[in-house]
C-alpha cells in the first residue's frame, strides 16, 4: 500500500531497535554479496558505539573508525535476527553484522545477527564526507534540537510548490510521499501553493505535523495518519484502508469532508489531496 522506500520513520526506527540490539557490543561485520568487502574488513571486530538516523541515512558509529553510512534507497531491506539466525546469507547481502551472546541472567544479551540488502549505499564514510552530506540535508523533523526556522529557510529559497519542495531532502529531511500528502492535508495546504507564499503559521503547522506523524510513525512501525491525529482511534484497531486520510484514495470520498480526492503528477510522484479541504490560495 505505501511507497516503496522507507520515509525517515523507519530509518529512525532502525536506528533505535538495531542500536538496542547491537550497541556496545564488538560485532563481526562482513559482505556475502563482496561490494563492501574493503570497509568492513576496517570494521570487523570493532565495538559499534551507537547508531544515528538523519533523514533517510544511517550512520553507524564504530570505535576508532569512519562512519558506516548506509541509505536503503528504494530496493534496500534489513533483517534482524535475535538469537539463532538463518544459517546462510542471501547473494543480496551487502552487509552481515553479527555480536556473540553475552551476559548472564536478567543482563543477557542474546546472539544478533543484522543483514542488510540491495541498499543504494554502503559505504565508510570520514568525517569530512559526513559534515558534506549532513550540509546537503534539510531539517529532520524527528531531530529533537531542530526546529521550524531552517525549514522556513528552506521554503523561502524554493519556487516550487510546497508538494514538490516537501519531497527535497534539503528542504527537509526524512519525507517521503506519504507524509506529504497526509501532512498537506491535515494543515489544509494546497500541493501546488508555491513554498515561499506560506505564512509563517503555515510552516509552524506543517512543520508540528509532520513532527507528530514521523513520531508516531517512529513509534508505531507503520504510517497511521488517522490515529496520529485523531487520539480516539488506536492504530491497532484501524485496518489498512482505513488509515490514512488521503494518499491513495484518488476517486474516493475525503473522510472530512466527502469531496472526491484527486492525485496528479508532481515531482515525479503522484499527490493525493483533497479539493474541499485544500483550495487554492490566491498568491498575488
Amino acid at each position: 500500500m505505501l511507497d516503496a522506500m522507507p520515509e525517515g520513520h523507519t530509518i529512525h526506527r532502525a536506528a533505535r531497535l538495531q542500536g538496542r540490539a547491537l550497541a556496545g557490543r564488538r560485532v563481526a561485520v562482513a559482505s556475502p554479496q563482496g561490494r563492501f568487502a574493503e570497509g568492513a574488513a576496517v570494521l570487523d571486530g570493532r565495538r559499534l558505539e551507537r547508531i544515528d538516523a538523519v533523514g533517510k541515512h544511517l550512520l553507524y558509529r564504530f570505535e576508532g573508525a569512519p562512519a558506516l553510512h548506509v541509505h536503503l534507497g528504494l530496493f534496500g531491506r534489513f533483517l534482524l535476527h535475535e538469537g539463532e539466525a538463518p544459517p546462510t546469507a542471501s547473494p543480496q547481502t551487502r552487509l552481515a553484522l553479527a555480536a556473540d551472546a553475552e551476559g548472564e541472567g536478567q543482563a543477557r544479551r542474546p546472539a544478533v545477527t543484522l543483514r542488510c540488502s540491495g541498499p543504494t549505499a554502503c559505504e565508510l564514510l570520514p568525517e569530512p564526507e559526513e559534515a558534506a552530506l549532513r550540509a546537503r540535508l534539510g531539517p529532520d523533523p524527528l531531530d529533537p534540537t531542530a526546529g521550524p526556522e531552517g525549514f522556513a529557510a528552506a521554503l523561502a529559497r524554493r519556487r516550487a510548490g510546497i508538494g514538490q519542495a516537501l519531497l527535497d531532502q534539503r528542504a527537509v529531511a526524512g519525507v517521503g510521499n506519504v507524509y506529504r500528502a497526509e501532512a498537506l492535508f491535515l494543515t489544509g495546504l494546497h500541493p501546488d501553493q508555491p513554498a515561499p507564499t506560506l505564512r509563517d503559521d503555515d510552516v509552524e503547522a506543517l512543520w508540528a505535523t509532520l513532527r507528530e506523524l514521523l513520531r508516531a510513525g517512529e513509534r508505531q512501525g507503520r504510517i497511521v495518519t488517522i490515529a496520529a491525529a485523531d487520539r480516539t482511534r488506536p492504530p491497532s484497531r484501524l485496518r489498512r484502508d482505513e488509515a490514512l486520510y488521503v494518499y491513495r484514495r484518488e476517486g474516493l470520498p475525503c473522510r472530512r469532508c466527502g469531496t472526491v480526492v484527486r492525485a496528479w503528477p508532481l515531482g515525479g510522484r503522484r499527490i493525493f489531496a483533497c479539493p474541499g479541504c485544500q483550495p487554492p490560495r490566491p498568491t498575488g
